[in-house]
């Protein structure tokens, strides 16, 4: 048994209907089984984070519905926690890969999928900052390596040194002509970021207002941006 509690949640998400979700009973859970997490860098007190149905990820998910998008196109969400706009994705017959940084992620996103009745999905262990790859590996979780079009993320800048190590991340895995989208809930790091992420060869495409009254998945209410970054290179 796992020494940790569960529910299932349903969530709206604009033109794809209700999507259903296996979360963390509530942010007090925490079980490290054989100390994987502590192994990849992650703390007792951001275990449970990963589990936890995010405002930002239902607007992220939401513009994964709604904006159209080209199937040849490579996606990555990164951070991407339970998956929720990556099943979204999955579910438009979009090539998307989810990535995060939890030793559980990829186990509650492979039941996602199946509550969901959609067929697998492609999942990497994907970390920006200090780097656990080779930890990761020896754990027997497959790495993220490859290149994408399409880059995504949904509250991921909340900590000071994240802006220069996620855009150097976001870098890494981009192709040469690529575009970054976020859902950032107004932390106060986003300027940082689109300064870093210019350096390397973005610029802002869009900066547009999100804004939600306080609602079943989010009593507080909801205030952030959504935000695209796009990258051109012309070969000469």
């Amino acid at each position: 048994m796992h020494a940790y509690e569960t529910r299932i949640q349903t969530v709206e998400v604009r033109e794809a209907g209700n999507m259903r979700l296996r979360t963390l009973a509530d942010t007090q859970q925490f079980h490290d089984y054989k100390g994987m997490a502590a192994r990849l860098g992650v703390s007792s007190a951001t275990w449970p984070l990963f589990g936890q149905l995010w405002p930002s990820s239902i607007h992220l998910a939401n513009k994964v519905a709604t904006r159209p998008l080209d199937k040849k196109l490579r996606i990555l969400e990164i951070g991407c926690g339970l998956g929720l706009a990556s099943l979204v994705a999955h579910q438009r017959g979009l090539q998307i890969t989810a990535s995060d940084t939890h030793p559980l992620s990829s186990e509650f996103l492979r039941r996602n999928v199946h509550l969901n009745k959609l067929l697998p999905m492609r999942y990497k262990y994907g970390r920006w900052g200090k780097n656990y790859n080779q930890q990761a590996k020896i754990l027997g979780l497959e790495v993220l390596e490859s290149r994408f079009d399409l880059i995504m993320a949904s509250d991921v800048l909340y900590e000071p040194d994240m802006p220069g190590d996620l855009a150097a991340f976001i870098d890494q895995h981009s192709e040469p002509n690529a575009e970054f989208w976020l859902v950032d809930p107004n932390r106060g790091y986003a300027g940082r970021f689109g300064k870093a992420l210019q350096e390397h060869g973005f610029e802002l495409l869009e900066n547009t207002e999100l804004k939600e009254d306080p609602s079943e998945h989010n009593a507080k209410g909801f205030s952030g941006r959504f935000l695209r970054y796009g990258r051109q290179v012309v070969h000469q």
